[in-house]
């Protein structure tokens, strides 16, 4: 099938997605106004095989040790699958599947699949990675790019972590939780009872990002975004904390989107 621009629409919610562009979600508008900050590397993206950084590019697949390459020295970030093709398996006018096949540098033979759910006040995507014969480990995440302004408001991020990994000066999670911080922030934070972070938009739209996974990476360094990251382990977790996918397994996570125009 063709790998051209996808445009789902439900009411005056419209998502664009871009297969061909590492199956990226490239815009999300509501009512008239876009909510990820526009540009090749941004919209939201899929993190897959792992997410964040992996430390020295180097986990341990069983006994062996593999090495990715180096795609933010002197670590590996945020996986593959934003680097490559993906296909339309199937669509509707609010709803599509796209596909993409892990391969090198990744070590193992394995396919994800992105199914993207629009209705007119929600947006659920769903990822799953399967293997054909190898079990290894892996991770699924999600980096959207939400813009920090919208109709000149500024965002205000409200969540209420159970902790906040301490970060190393290597960017990594040291392993120590500490009682979460206020931002600025580039951090992981733990949220046993599943992601739960509402945006607000004052006068304009509040955004609640959700998933049943139990960590999040809130990002609000930059000036243009806020990046709040759905993901199933912590930064470094091929190594600290691997979930194996099997033949019989899969890995499995999604996240839901629900908004409400104020």
């Amino acid at each position: 099938m063709s790998n051209e621009d996808i445009t789902l629409t439900a009411g005056d919610a419209v998502v664009r997605i871009q297969p061909a562009n590492g199956g990226r979600i490239g815009g999300l508008e509501i009512n008239g106004a876009e909510l990820l900050r526009q540009g090749d590397r941004f919209g939201c993206f899929p993190m897959v095989p792992w997410c964040g950084r992996t430390r020295d590019g180097r986990f341990l697949d069983g006994a062996t040790v593999v090495q990715m390459p180096l795609n933010s020295p002197p670590h590996a970030i945020h996986g593959t699958a934003r680097d490559g093709a993906w296909r339309l398996a199937r669509r509707s006018a609010s709803e599509a599947v796209i596909t993409c096949e892990l391969a090198a540098p990744w070590p193992h033979a394995a396919r994800v699949t992105h199914a993207v759910q629009l209705t007119e006040d929600s947006l659920t995507l769903t990822m799953g990675v399967e293997t054909y014969d190898d079990s290894f480990p892996a991770q699924i995440g999600w980096h959207p790019w939400f813009n920090r302004s919208l109709g000149g408001q500024d965002v205000q991020v409200d969540f209420a972590p159970a902790w906040q990994e301490e970060r190393g000066d290597d960017h990594l999670p040291t392993g120590n939780r500490i009682d979460p911080k206020p931002g600025p922030w580039d951090d992981c934070f733990g949220m046993p009872d599943g992601v739960d972070v509402t945006l607000t938009w004052p006068g304009q739209l509040e955004l609640k990002v959700a998933s049943r996974e139990q960590w999040v990476v809130v990002y609000d360094e930059q000036e243009a975004a806020v990046c709040v990251e759905p993901q199933t382990g912590p930064p470094n977790g091929l190594n600290t904390l691997p979930r194996l996918v099997t033949p019989l397994e899969p890995l499995e996570a999604s996240t839901t989107w629900t908004w409400t125009r104020l």
